[in-house]
């Protein structure tokens, strides 16, 4: 994204933290029965031997183009992604610019039993019990758009609610930044959210800049299994792949083609 737009998705997110207070009030989203519940643990299913690695996206569209898919229900792609071999699930519930909702989270938590990620612009504790509420485990962090102190923050009410933490970094400056994040996971974006330019090069130059035994995975622009085997080599312990798969007519099929060509390029090294 171009920095405007990028300001410009923040600026519209804090008027619709503060509408859903308003509408939703954070004492009743913990009051809930659905908060109340043991979450799945992303982190143990990354580390499981013979894991796959595989996060697995619903995303309707992209604010940079490219593609929008109108066609494939939540529910059903969901399903199929853990029929592939994905480990987790991840959902985009931004609705002004990825035309994505609380309620894709909501069915596909009734949908699959596993790990499920909310990727959105988190900015706010209200956020982090929605997320719980609506049937998340999992939250993402941006790094590029949180300080430090906001970082450490939303992670300690993400694990006082019972969920992980997944911090986004793009560069070495946001990763040093971050050096006393007590989140879960280290996520590395390889898309840079102020130019949309997309490379794998950025997870293999911050592989050996990250904190000793984290868990780690690589999100955006990874497109084939020879990308995976290399990564996974470099200590990744999980793939997010979103777009690669969504743009296809059926996003599960497509999904299990690449781990199965995961499989077979990893036994053929």
């Amino acid at each position: 994204m171009k920095k405007d737009v990028l300001g410009e998705i923040i600026a519209a997110k804090r008027q619709e933290v503060e509408l859903r207070k308003q509408q939703v009030p954070a004492g009743y989203l913990v009051r809930s029965e659905e908060y109340n519940r043991t979450c799945y643990s992303l982190k143990q299913q990354l580390l499981n031997r013979g894991s796959s690695g595989i996060i697995a996206e619903f995303k309707r569209r992209s604010p940079s183009g490219g593609f929008s898919n109108t066609v494939a229900g939540p529910e059903a792609v969901a399903r199929g992604y853990l029929r592939a071999g994905a480990v987790a699930v991840s959902v985009l519930t931004d609705t002004s610019f990825f035309g994505g909702s609380l309620t894709d989270l909501q069915v596909i938590r009734k949908a699959v039993p596993c790990p499920i990620l909310r990727k959105d612009f988190i900015i706010d504790e209200y956020q982090v019990h929605e997320s719980k509420q609506a049937g998340a485990d999992v939250i993402l962090l941006i790094a590029s758009v949180l300080t430090p102190d906001q970082v450490l923050s939303l992670t300690a009410c993400a694990h006082q609610a019972g969920m992980e933490v997944v911090l986004e970094v793009h560069n070495e400056e946001e990763l040093d930044a971050n050096r006393n994040t007590q989140a879960d996971i280290i996520g590395v974006n390889n898309r840079d959210l102020k130019t949309l330019h997309v490379s794998v090069e950025t997870s293999i130059r911050l592989a050996g800049m990250m904190p000793a035994n984290c868990v780690r995975i690589a999100e955006s622009g990874i497109e084939n299994p020879f990308e995976v085997i290399g990564l996974k080599r470099l200590g990744y312990h999980g793939f997010l792949i979103g777009q690669h798969f969504m743009q296809q007519q059926d996003p599960a099929a497509a999904c299990f083609e690449f781990i199965q060509g995961v499989e077979q390029t990893g036994s053929n090294k």
